[in-house]
């Protein structure tokens, strides 16, 4: 909390809602506690104290990478949550000696400690923990297995004052808001609601990538990956495809993730599964890794179709107390793991501008615009690091940068140059888990050397 005490006069309103009570849900929840007497968190799911995947979370089965921008922001959210994280069952993955990560072409990177750690652990497992901690905070609720259909507004549009939801029994009920925050998948109800008003709808810009992806969660033998806690198969683009993520879980366990584009998907029959895994990958460590696993889980598949930014932020003008979040503003490619990392970061974006405008007469009239062009800032380099790699294959569908192949000429130099210098790759790896701004890598000594891997490249 800010300030570890709240009084009435403190608040900047009596009630503040939040669309969905997943991972930027819970996140933004934490942001407005201090800021509003009460914060109701609507969910359509049932919500269950135990770890288990939700409906409504349609790729909660699936492994996720927790990247260190993603646990940076979410310490700051909850003070203490590395260690609620640990005992609840998460596995400490230091990314810079715990993983095996096999790019093509590339020799083995130096192997050393960083500074930090991540914790490796389920979906399911990391939203209950997080809802714990919610929960403590007093002054929020959760609303589960209520559907919201409507976000509704002042007379003249200008100003939201609530939204209509309906129960699990088919009751339709509304709750009167000051500010709200949509943290649903796609924003829909925001889109809607601008519509409705007469507001402009934001410019979009798509990636077309169709990714097809499955999870399956394992026990694997004892010693089965060496030294290493988890492996990361890169496929050689283009004429590859295939990603292969074998990370820790809780409960000592593993959880398998291999990843096609377009039409060739991951079957969902176990042996299939793995046959697919010998295969596809580029290599054999994670298949031989599995020899002797036993399977627990059922293979969970998914499809993801296109990365999406909506433009919030380059929007003049924006309705007062309406906020949207995470997925609503930019759905990022799931396979780089960046997409919690900034759903924290502009949680905290969101809890600082409160704070700043805690002391306006007037505190929504250009609060959620200000943090849309501050969210917009926020999606551009995950947005570049994705859209990159995206862009190699030529069947992905949007604009592709006018530079594109210098881009990727001098990132594989990098790359050269982070096999052979453990500062670089660190500092490479502080990036890619936005703890570092992309300014970093445009230093002058580091882009000499670059520029000399470069040279050495186009002669062999």
């Amino acid at each position: 909390m800010l300030n570890g005490s709240r009084t009435k006069g403190s608040f900047l309103g009596k009630r503040a809602v939040v669309i969905g009570a997943g991972f930027s849900g819970l996140s933004a929840a934490a942001a407005l506690a201090d800021f509003f007497e009460e914060v109701i968190v609507l969910e359509r799911d049932e919500l269950s104290d135990q770890a288990i995947a939700r409906p409504g979370v349609p790729q909660g089965k699936q492994a996720h990478g927790i990247l260190g921008g993603a646990a940076k922001g979410l310490e700051e959210l909850f003070p203490g949550f590395e260690r609620d994280l640990l005992q609840a069952g998460a596995v400490p993955v230091n990314p810079g000696s715990d993983v095996l990560l096999e790019s093509p072409d590339l020799d083995p990177f130096p192997l050393r400690e960083w500074g930090w750690f991540v914790c490796q652990l389920s979906r399911p497992l990391l939203e209950v923990t997080m809802r714990h901690r919610v929960e403590k905070l007093g002054n929020v609720r959760f609303h589960s297995g209520a559907i919201a259909l409507k976000i509704l507004g002042t007379p003249d549009g200008t100003a939201v004052a609530g939204v209509r939801y309906q129960t699990l029994t088919g009751t339709s009920e509304t709750l009167t808001a000051d500010f709200i925050v949509d943290a649903s998948r796609h924003g829909a109800l925001t889109q809607s609601f601008l519509k409705a008003a007469g507001w402009r709808l934001p410019s979009e810009t798509t990636i077309g990538v169709d990714i097809r992806y499955a999870t399956a969660l394992f026990q694997l033998e004892p010693g089965a990956i060496g030294e290493f806690k988890a492996v990361v198969t890169y496929p050689k683009a283009p004429e590859e495809v295939h990603f292969g993520y074998l990370l820790p879980v809780e409960h000592g366990c593993f959880q398998l993730l291999l990843v096609g584009r377009g039409e060739d998907t991951p079957p969902a029959d176990g042996k299939g599964f793995l046959e697919y895994a010998r295969r596809k990958l580029r290599t054999p460590t994670i298949y031989d890794a599995l020899r002797g696993a036993k399977r627990l889980s059922e293979v969970a598949r998914y499809a993801f179709p296109e990365s999406k930014w909506r433009h919030f932020g380059k929007l003049d003008r924006f309705p007062q107390g309406l906020v949207p979040i995470g997925d609503a503003i930019c759905l990022l490619n799931p396979i780089y793991g960046q997409g919690m990392a900034l759903a924290a970061q502009e949680a905290n974006a969101l809890r600082r501008l409160l704070a700043t405008y805690r002391l306006n007469e007037s505190p929504f009239s250009t609060l959620a615009h200000q943090f849309l062009v501050e969210a917009e800032s926020l999606v551009q380099e995950p947005w570049i690091m994705s859209a990159i790699p995206d862009f190699i294959y030529p069947q992905t569908r949007g604009e592709r940068p006018e530079d594109l192949q210098n881009t990727l000429k001098s990132q594989g130099a990098l790359n050269r140059l982070a096999t052979r210098d453990a500062d670089v790759y660190e500092l490479l790896g502080e990036v890619r888990h936005l703890l570092k701004p992309m300014s970093v890598l445009s230093n002058p000594d580091l882009v000499s050397k670059v520029e000399a891997m470069q040279a050495e490249m186009a002669t062999t």
